[in-house]
């Protein structure tokens, strides 16, 4: 019997959805389905008095790939939004990335020359450190002591839920010193939000495409495998292989989401706190992504969390070990027949969006080759 779809995509996400229509748009038949109540995976959007909020975490577009900016903005218009966060240390605050605003606040200094040699002082301090050993001796061997526990130290150990001196150095590869009164938090050339939300821009790209939510393609997988020719699986590659060779590990978030009768609470999209006695790692305010001015706002408390089953899965722990397990669950994969495999989890990978735009752009390119 034929198949009634060319296509079946597992995730309503944005790797999934842009795969859906470059498939569509070349005349092949598509269903998505996605376990969730909603498309868009973690970059949907709830509208709350007026104000789109993202209700998985601050996801701001960026990108110095023309291409792929010029494609999302040919499904919706982007706003010129720049990502400036700034970060709460005791009561202070300081600019991020780390610029000559930053370094003006750490100490005093008021030109490139004085902050270069600032931090050049800041790091001879370690420079008895050969190869770092963890986390802590590369962030102190690459900025030093004002920097790593007022700024490093106290965020990444919440985030990743343990002490800096247990993780590996590789986390912290770089530290980029800016050495201008910029706060742009990326060197990108395009930045932005799409106007009204990234739900207009998923239900763009899923026009005229048949979706099911609610539906768990893991629980009834005979049954939707036998609908199409080809599956595009953009879960947890693990699950997909029932943790035969056993589980990979991430970091989970959870949300906070509190609607405020006030008209500003914050004055900033983003503001992290990195000491490691505060609980969340920052406070996101919706209405700056767009420059509202709604009478009310909506701000979120984001919590790093350890990961565990029924929880979303953020950020893959690329260890030694587990990627010597993802390895061998890629391998399973490259042999699967009419299975295809994409995005952060089935790569198990943190990826930008435009990288996930880009990444599905060409698995279409080479697929229809």
């Amino acid at each position: 019997m034929k198949a009634t779809y060319d296509y079946l995509i597992v995730g309503a996400g944005l790797f999934g959805a842009v795969f859906a229509h470059e498939a569509t748009r070349r005349g092949k038949r598509c269903l998505v389905v996605d376990k969730r109540s909603h498309t868009g995976g973690n970059v949907h959007c709830r509208e709350i008095d007026g104000i789109q909020v993202h209700w998985y975490g601050a996801h701001i577009f960026h990108t110095d790939n023309r291409r792929v900016w010029e494609y999302v903005n040919s499904f919706v218009p982007f706003n010129r939004f720049t990502n400036s966060p700034l970060a709460s240390y005791e009561g202070r605050l300081y600019n991020l990335p780390f610029n000559m605003n930053t370094f003006y606040q750490l100490w005093g200094t008021r030109t490139p020359a004085e902050a270069r040699e600032r931090i050049a002082r800041e790091r001879a301090r370690y420079a008895h450190i050969g190869e770092p050993r963890n986390l802590e001796e590369q962030a102190l061997k690459l900025g030093g002591r004002d920097i790593y526990e007022r700024l490093i130290k106290g965020y990444t150990e919440k985030q990743w839920g343990r002490s800096a001196t247990e993780l590996p150095a590789f986390i912290i590869r770089r530290l980029p010193f800016r050495f201008t009164f910029d706060n742009n938090y990326f060197d990108d050339r395009y930045q932005g939000i799409p106007e009204g939300g990234y739900n207009v821009l998923v239900d763009a790209l899923l026009q005229g495409i048949e979706v099911r939510l609610g539906t768990d393609y893991l629980a009834h997988r005979d049954e939707l495998n036998g609908l199409a020719d080809t599956v595009l699986f953009t879960g947890c590659i693990d699950e997909f292989f029932d943790y035969c060779f056993g589980r990979l590990e991430y970091r989970s978030l959870r949300f906070d989401h509190q609607r405020l009768d006030t008209e500003d609470f914050q004055g900033n999209a983003v503001v992290n706190y990195t000491e490691r006695s505060v609980p969340y790692t920052r406070i996101i305010e919706h209405k700056h992504f767009a420059f509202g001015r709604q009478p009310v706002t909506v701000v979120t408390y984001e919590y790093p969390d350890d990961f565990a089953p029924g929880k979303e899965p953020y950020y893959p722990v690329n260890d030694e070990r587990n990627s010597r397990l993802y390895e061998r669950y890629r391998t399973l994969a490259e042999n699967c027949v009419d299975v295809m495999f994409g995005g952060r989890l089935a790569r198990y990978t943190y990826a930008d969006m435009d990288d996930t735009v880009e990444a599905a752009l060409r698995l279409a390119e080479q697929t229809f080759a």
